[in-house]
């Protein structure tokens, strides 16, 4: 886990991570929030909508902002204060995905980041991306 302090952190720094999306992450979505919308859950389903899997939740990929800043981005030191979110193609089960965030505006006042993210496929392809504004500890 990263711990930066706000007066660490440039405009342009960046970080990133790499997750697979596994059965067990939809399953345990699923459980968590009750959505059993059967894109996501029926294979059968997905596949007469034109998909060649069952759709992974949107907001379970989304949730991988919380580990950028909370773990990356800076880290130890923040708290997500506001996100707005694209959804530019659809993810499967077993896509691995790329996280990154690069810090394009610091508020000193406030002690604000404000992060563009992007969450990339293994084939390169921009399935999401997002602007995020992070509070973070100076000390």
């Amino acid at each position: 886990m990263n711990e930066y302090r706000y007066e660490e952190i440039e405009t342009g720094h960046k970080e990133s991570f790499t997750v697979t999306v596994t059965e067990e992450m939809m399953d345990s979505f699923r459980t968590m929030t009750g959505d059993i919308n059967p894109l996501h859950n029926d294979e059968e389903y997905a596949g007469s909508k034109g998909h060649p899997g069952r759709v992974v939740y949107g907001m379970l990929t989304a949730s991988l902002l919380s580990t950028l800043a909370g773990v990356y981005l800076p880290g130890k030191r923040s708290l997500i204060q506001e996100v707005k979110i694209k959804f530019a193609k659809p993810v499967y089960i077993g896509d691995t995905l790329t996280v990154e965030g690069v810090v394009e505006e610091k508020h000193d006042v406030y002690s604000l980041l404000m992060l563009k993210v992007t969450i990339r496929n293994q084939n390169g392809e921009k399935v999401c991306r997002a602007k995020m504004q992070v509070a973070c500890e100076e000390t």
